[in-house]
């Protein structure tokens, strides 16, 4: 049966189609009684038509969807795409704790929580999308535009609605988050500044990061805190810990989805909590300091001032204060605009670290580095006796009719090296500087040079921002800054502080440290060790010792001789520093005035070490723009001392 359908011919390839047409053309000539046979029949010209607009009709419809997808719900099926495969997102560690001398927490942590939402989802408009910005923005208590215009103006894919929401909203948030897709609650660290105003200066504060400190840091996510001022800033590296990585794990509905045996967001790294920071200062010393000064400050009638107390055995900085301060809870939690402009437009600038950026000239506080500097540099025997009449006249190299009179305070008759630091001759060191009659003088030249060995030129190397360097005037800066010669006179206002000398009440302090511990000069140090841990298994990371900037480029027997005349200043009838003759210590003190251009105001020094025999601590205290040579900062060095040294 089957050989009747056998192909003969094997030589010739036929096509399925070929058979179909043939099938059909057989078909159609039965059907119509053609005597001819015909191997093929065309498609009628409407049946073309038909199916042409067919497939036509149907590719628009394709098109037309892909092009919808495409332009209209492209960014929202990318964010339901991008969360349903998960993201990584950064832990942000625990910053780590402050501690002073006797481990007193000065800063502690707590939990705060922000709402990130993804830009990509909120970044067009639509009904839904504005209706759950609205939704979000009654959830959190802000304004709906508010929201809006942080998403225009930032850069970022992620963006920060809300931060530091409280407990009543973050509960409401909790419940509300899984309908608000491309969103997430994230943890961070509140810091809380125990002492506020008094400690401002030296801990700082931390803030979001912007976008310049983003660029150039690592392991930051763009809402992150970090370090902006003091401690804060200087130790970030190690407050800070090593952040961690999490995976979220999100369904295209937004729901929490399941990965393994896991829901929810994976670990991928857990977070490293940062090191803890162990002070050489004493909080209650910091706090008796501020108190006193503040006190002392308000009750002459000034606004301005700064302290700073350092042990000159070891260049440790035992407290450290700046008047006035600011609240660094304020920076915080997150300040207002409001709030912070009228603390930058504060005119005593409470943002301004007094103690190691102010530009002070030192008035008489210069008096016993210039007299080490002239008993090493042997011009003057420390027992040579020189007339105080309370004033001197200088003839005029240019003109000898022309006479100049450079007066003191008062006049103190023959006075020796001793005597004239306990009184503060300015005869004497008019002197001694610039060299008077058959005395020879230093010179502007070897004045900057013993100076530049304490340390008042350049900076002290301490552990905080914004150091001020210090500026030393001699002739070749006037001539190149001022166009003009440097002549007899600005020696002899350089001799006492004035000129155009610039100093910070830091610089001064370190610089006594080493009259006080016989020719050392410390790097001052805030930090005494870093410590990671708790409380009680704490290890030590690092430990600083003492830093020795420069040593013995003053022979001990001349600073024995300085240290002599301030303990005069203090134990003489006739000493200016008399008052502090009833501590519970022996001290050695010198004081301070410097004009400052205005009539009648002056900014007051005091500064002092103790015990005279074995100095433990140097205290320097500074007011600024004082009206009036009222005591000033000599209380403050009383007050202080007594309460120090009873406390032992």
């Amino acid at each position: 049966m089957l050989k009747k359908y056998k192909i003969k011919n094997l030589n010739v390839d036929i096509e399925p189609h070929e058979v179909f047409l043939d099938k059909l053309a057989h078909s159609k000539e039965e059907e119509l009684g053609l005597s001819e046979k015909k191997f093929e029949v065309p498609l009628k010209e409407k049946i073309s038509y038909l199916l042409f607009c067919i497939f036509f009709f149907l590719a628009l419809i394709l098109f037309s969807r892909v092009f919808y997808f495409q332009f209209f719900e492209g960014k929202k099926l990318y964010t339901e795409a991008e969360n349903n495969k998960g993201s990584v997102n950064l832990i942000v560690p625990t910053r780590g704790i402050i501690y002073d001398k006797n481990m007193t927490k000065l800063v502690l942590n707590s939990a705060a929580y922000d709402l990130i939402c993804d830009r990509a989802r909120f970044s067009f408009s639509s009904d839904q999308i504005s209706r759950e910005i609205t939704e979000i923005a009654d959830t959190v208590g802000l304004n709906p535009q508010d929201i809006t215009d942080k998403i225009q103006n930032t850069d970022s894919s992620e963006v920060l609605f809300a931060d530091n929401i409280d407990h009543e909203k973050l509960l409401l948030l909790e419940a509300k988050i899984n309908a608000f897709q491309g969103c997430r609650i994230q943890q961070n660290t509140a810091r809380d500044y125990v002492l506020g105003p008094i400690f401002s200066q030296v801990l700082g504060y931390t803030a979001r990061i912007n976008k310049d400190e983003y660029s150039t840091s690592t392991g930051y996510a763009i809402n992150d805190y970090i370090g902006k001022t003091g401690l804060e800033k200087y130790y970030e590296s190690y407050l800070r810990g090593a952040t961690g990585q999490s995976k979220s794990n999100i369904s295209a509905a937004g729901l929490p989805a399941q990965t393994g045996s896991k829901l929810g967001n994976q670990v991928l790294l857990p977070p490293e909590p940062g090191d803890n920071l162990v002070l050489n200062i004493y909080a209650d010393l910091q706090t008796q300091l501020y108190n006193a000064l503040e006190k002392s400050i308000q009750k002459m009638g000034g606004k301005k001032g700064a302290a700073v107390a350092m042990d000159p055995r070891t260049g440790a900085v035992l407290a450290l204060v700046s008047y006035p301060s600011y609240d660094d809870n304020s920076f915080s939690g997150g300040i207002s605009q409001a709030d912070y402009d009228k603390i930058v437009d504060d005119p005593n600038k409470p943002l301004f670290d007094r103690a190691i950026a102010a530009k002070y000239p030192t008035g008489s506080t210069i008096k016993p580095f210039e007299a080490s500097a002239a008993l090493q540099e042997k011009i003057i025997s420390p027992n040579k006796q020189i007339n105080d009449p309370g004033y001197i006249l200088i003839h005029s190299q240019y003109d000898p009719n022309v006479v100049y009179r450079y007066g003191g305070v008062e006049a103190h008759g023959l006075v020796d090296m001793r005597k004239a630091i306990a009184v503060s001759s300015n005869i004497y060191f008019y002197t001694v500087g610039g060299g008077y009659e058959d005395q020879q003088g230093l010179g502007p030249q070897r004045i900057k040079k013993y100076l530049s060995l304490f340390g008042w030129d350049q900076k002290t190397g301490i552990d905080l921002p914004g150091e001020f360097s210090g500026f030393i005037p001699d002739p070749a800066w006037k001539k190149a800054t001022k166009g003009q010669s440097w002549y007899d006179g600005d020696t002899y206002n350089l001799a006492i502080g004035q000129s155009d000398l610039q100093t910070t009440p830091l610089q001064v302090a370190s610089a006594y440290c080493a009259i006080a511990n016989g020719g050392t000069l410390y790097r001052p140090q805030i930090v005494s060790k870093i410590i990671s841990g708790s409380d009680d298994s704490a290890k030590t990371v690092q430990e600083f010792e003492p830093q020795i900037i420069r040593s013995g480029f003053i022979d001990p027997q001349n600073l024995e001789i300085i240290r002599e005349g301030m303990r005069d200043g203090v134990d003489k009838p006739y000493g200016l520093s008399a008052m502090l003759n009833n501590l519970p210590v022996s001290v050695a003190a010198k004081t301070g005035t410097a004009e400052i251009g205005l009539v009648n105001h002056y900014n007051v020094w005091s500064s002092v070490f103790a015990p005279y025999d074995n100095p433990q601590i140097v205290l320097v205290v500074t007011a600024e723009d004082v009206n009036g040579l009222g005591a000033v900062t000599l209380p403050v060095a009383h007050d202080v001392l007594q309460w120090y040294f009873s406390k032992k």
